[in-house]
């Protein structure tokens, strides 16, 4: 099989992405089902190969197209943007926001006009976004920006779970207010497209509930019964393979035991406990409805502990992992819509 091509974004220098970067690609595995590059500061990188004691090359290339993708080999384009005289590890900074933000730049770059299949994104600090003057913060908001898409969509996927929401980063109350019967259907739809993507045909889905045990017949609530019920009749109706609502205390462990191919979270708290209680460090953060497939770990800089060659790459390596597994048939399905 044909490897994809997938490019790491180093994340901020300060934090731990760099190091984690070295280490998942120190390791051969991560060589064998893709062609993988990244995109960062060379002299970062060689810091981080000393502190951890790796013995890797750094080849660096203009375009992927001139890569060795094989073991013992880092592949990188440099954007060489790092002043070491001024430069800390651990430390909010201006030229680090700035330099993660370029290397997302010049990552989607890549996925857009020169083949690359997947972005794998390592961590941000939004404080230093913000000392660099950038204002739009996080992967998510600065990708939909430099893609113009209006709706990404956000998957968690940890073991066989894979989790999608239907809101974020807004305060619980608001997040109750958003819930109507349009939203679920849209939200629901986004889901079934995006499993496409992941080559998962007439894909089994389901809508947790908002309230305890779903509502229990509008004893707790009735949200379900005012626009979450309707939503999925109506989908059932049109011949989607939609559940729910289910009760949240059971509808997540059901899907990690394959019962659903994709749960639809209400809020944020609700998907990500479901996800991380499972595996904090192989959950794994997909963006969907970009022209390209994006992984990303889901943790933070960790400045506490940067520098320090103590930073685990297991979420790094899952996100990896899970880019190669899919990016074949996210890249085959976008083609076909093109056609």
């Amino acid at each position: 099989m044909e490897r994809e091509y997938i490019v790491i974004t180093m994340g901020d220098p300060a934090g731990i992405g760099p190091e984690e970067v070295v280490k998942s690609l120190d390791k051969p595995e991560i060589h064998q089902k893709a062609k993988v590059l990244v995109v960062g500061d060379k002299k970062i990188l060689e810091s981080v190969k000393q502190i951890v004691k790796s013995n890797i090359e750094i080849n660096v290339i203009k375009k992927p197209s001139e890569g060795k993708y094989q073991a013992g080999i880092l592949n990188l384009i440099d954007l060489d943007n790092i002043d070491m005289s001024t430069f800390e590890y651990g430390k909010v900074q201006a030229q680090c926001g700035q330099a993660a933000y370029d290397y997302i730049e010049r990552a989607n770059e890549l996925c857009m006009k020169e083949g690359v299949s997947a972005m794998v994104t390592t961590t941000l600090n939004k404080e230093s976004l913000q000392k660099a003057g950038i204002t739009t913060l996080g992967h998510t908001d600065i990708l939909a920006k430099l893609t113009g898409i209006k709706n990404p969509l956000t998957m968690f996927q940890v073991q066989k779970m894979r989790v999608f929401f239907y809101s974020k980063h807004v305060p619980l109350r608001k997040a109750c207010d958003l819930i109507t019967k349009e939203g679920i259907k849209k939200y629901v739809n986004l889901m079934i497209d995006a499993l496409g993507t992941m080559g998962i045909t007439n894909p089994h889905v389901a809508v947790a509930g908002l309230n305890p045990h779903a509502g229990d017949g509008g004893l707790f609530g009735d949200e379900e019964i005012k626009y979450i019920t309707p939503a999925i009749k109506e989908l059932q109706e049109q011949g989607i393979n939609v559940s729910g609502p289910i009760a949240a205390d059971s509808v997540f462990y059901q899907a990690n035991m394959g019962k659903y191919d994709g749960v639809l979270s209400l809020y944020h708290d609700q998907g990500h406990i479901a996800t991380k209680t499972v595996d904090p460090d192989l959950t794994v953060s997909f963006t969907h409805n970009l022209p390209y497939l994006r992984t990303s770990v889901d943790h933070g800089t960790a400045f506490d502990i940067a520098g320090k060659g103590i930073a685990r790459e297991k979420s790094l390596d899952e996100a990896i992992r899970l880019a190669a597994v899919y990016a074949g048939d996210f890249r085959r399905a976008k083609e076909q819509e093109n056609k």
